[in-house]
């Protein structure tokens, strides 16, 4: 029977320290009983609490870290089955595979296209996370020489594919200081691989027929001491493999069944050799469940689609992407240029912001803590209303910046203008822009 969050904290030390992330102990014993902390998470557990909590503690799906330092991916960790019900935690990994068999134009091609395909969207920098390596060749030694090509490319994590254990030993040679995730244990070679994984401590990932037969491989390498696992359940139809990664997340957080308490991998390019297919499968499976999906290849118009569908899936609901509110210099802007203000919605001020900037015309904008809400809700909510914005106009420092105080309100809340310029006084011309953001360019330039 799982422990309650006060037969928890009877093991925590007490400290309140707040370097768990929580500020009480107690507050951690909670999140602890929920799922939603890991005991080693607090840096004075002592040993003995930590035995004794033992799995009673951890949360139902490891989280599990691939790759060194900043490119370094986690994957697992989640709590709940549905996003509404609280939030994903660690984003879908995205990896590019690369043959041993291909040739040199077409591997380098492939590098080539994952290290230069990002985007900017919301002020996040996305781009797809991993390189798998993939032993077609069957031969160790050429397997090796394209793990090496591929360490030396890019600081990406890395999966090692292989069905042999001599290969993966092999390609392990080039890149243990890495942290790669070797792929995979299966029933044929589970003694082997789970060895050569423990013996560098790197994760695991299994790879069998079935969610069970998976588990089972799982079990025999937590017997073995390997901790960071990922499952594989060897789909290659899209249903079964849907109703196999419920299954998965449904037995770990409902059941509390530690066997199926691991992230899963997916190899989209099982489903189909066609790209578009491939894509269609990688889109399934952020939203249901994997950890890791493994492509072919990427290209700009494929990949883009899944970065966009992963940052929605993966931005937390409750709390809205926030950008720092205060004051935006925009194509260099001089004492005379126009002020405009906006709310700290991050899609809301990308979009004003790159309008500005299309617009060419230099111009500073204000930046109002909304709470991440756009304009509009923001000012349902009372948080975008005329002495809100009149106060932070005057405390926020733009009126030594310029000599013509303009300030141009969103057109969508006009309504607001008569407050505004009451709360500024005669010093400030309240202006109305327009009500969509693509207007703006069309707006200043007339300015």
């Amino acid at each position: 029977m799982a422990l309650t969050g006060i037969q928890i904290f009877k093991f925590l030390p007490k400290t309140n320290c707040g370097e768990c992330g929580v500020p009480t102990c107690l507050a951690f014993a909670m999140n602890l009983a929920s799922g939603k902390a890991e005991l080693a998470k607090c840096p004075y557990v002592s040993a003995d609490a930590k035995a004794k909590l033992g799995a009673e503690s951890a949360p139902p799906i490891r989280t599990v870290e691939i790759g060194k330092g900043e490119a370094a991916v986690k994957v697992g960790g989640e709590t709940v089955l549905f996003r509404h019900e609280k939030t994903f935690f660690n984003k879908t990994a995205i990896a590019i595979a690369v043959g041993d068999d291909e040739s040199d134009a077409d591997f380098d091609a492939k590098l080539k296209r994952f290290k230069e395909l990002e985007y900017l969207r919301v002020g996040l920098r996305l781009r797809a996370d991993m390189v798998a390596v993939r032993c077609r060749s069957g031969d160790p030694a050429r397997f090796a020489a394209a793990v090496r090509k591929v360490a030396a490319a890019t600081p990406a994590a890395l999966i090692l594919m292989a069905d042999k254990a001599d290969a993966l030993k092999a390609g392990l040679a080039e890149c243990r200081d890495r942290r790669p995730l070797l792929h995979a244990a299966t029933a044929a070679n589970a003694d082997a691989v789970i060895a050569l994984a423990k013996e560098h401590g790197v994760p695991l990932a299994v790879r069998a027929e079935g969610p069970e037969a998976a588990a089972a491989i799982a079990d025999q390498a937590a017997k073995a001491g390997i901790q960071d696992l990922v499952l594989d359940t060897g789909a290659r139809k899209l249903n079964d493999g849907v109703v196999q990664q419920t299954a998965v997340r449904r037995l770990a957080l409902w059941s509390k069944n530690r066997s199926f308490g691991y992230p899963t991998l997916v190899v989209a390019s099982d489903f189909a050799d066609d790209p578009m297919k491939q894509t269609l499968a990688a889109a399934t499976f952020i939203a249901k469940y994997a950890g890791i999906v493994v492509l072919s290849d990427v290209r700009g118009e494929l990949l883009f689609p899944l970065l966009l569908e992963r940052l929605n899936v993966f931005t937390d609901p409750q709390r809205p992407m926030k950008t720092d509110p205060g004051i935006y210099e925009i194509n260099k802007p001089t004492v005379e240029s126009p002020v405009m203000i906006t709310s700290n919605f991050s899609l809301t001020y990308f979009i004003v912001s790159g309008e500005i900037e299309a617009s060419r015309v230099p111009s500073w904008l204000l930046v109002l803590d909304t709470d991440g809400l756009s304009v509009l809700t923001a000012w349902a909510a009372g948080k975008f209303v005329g002495d809100a914005v009149g106060m932070f106009v005057k405390k926020c420092g733009i009126a030594d910046k310029v000599t013509r105080r303009r300030l141009t309100l969103p057109g969508a809340v006009a309504v607001i203008s008569g407050e505004v310029e009451e709360e500024l006084g005669s010093d400030w011309e309240v202006r109305i822009g327009p009500r969509e953001a693509a207007n703006l360019t069309s707006y200043l330039r007339q300015m």
